[in-house]
């Protein structure tokens, strides 16, 4: 099959309330977020977003997604294509697991499919390093906001 599953994790010093509040305040993604620069829409699925990332080492890129589930403190995620569907999807998540602890534990992922992923099979690799510098980011900001 074409398709391409890029996974990262990282453990916060948080709730998944707290995690979720800062994933989810569009409006300040530009004052923590170094990939995910801005995110315009409401928070309802279905919805359409704008969106304007930031790949290291790349041009910035916009596109507007739709917003499949959005589960309270849980999960959320969008589907957005290049050009046409088919071409190169790309389906975003973020999953927040809550720890014992007291920690949150989440993952942070993108399945790509379609026609062009076998030759941009090493470009979308590279998104893992800017997906780990966005879970960073959202970790210290979480917790520097407790």
């Amino acid at each position: 099959m074409l398709s391409l599953k890029i996974t990262t994790h990282i453990d916060i010093h948080a709730t998944p309330e707290q995690v979720w509040q800062v994933l989810t305040d569009f409006k300040l993604y530009q004052s923590w977020n170094p990939f995910i620069r801005k995110i315009e829409g409401k928070l309802n699925a279905g919805q359409k977003l704008q969106i304007s990332i930031h790949p290291t080492k790349q041009k910035a890129m916009q596109f507007k997604p739709t917003l499949l589930e959005v589960k309270h403190a849980q999960s959320l995620s969008w589907l957005g294509h290049f050009l046409i569907p088919g071409l190169l999807d790309g389906q975003h998540c973020f999953e927040l697991y809550s720890q014992k602890d007291g920690r949150t534990s989440l993952v942070h992922s993108e399945t790509f499919s379609g026609l062009l992923v076998p030759m941009m099979r090493s470009k979308l690799k590279s998104i893992k390093h800017d997906f780990d510098y966005m879970n960073q980011a959202l970790k210290l900001r979480v917790e520097s906001h407790e």
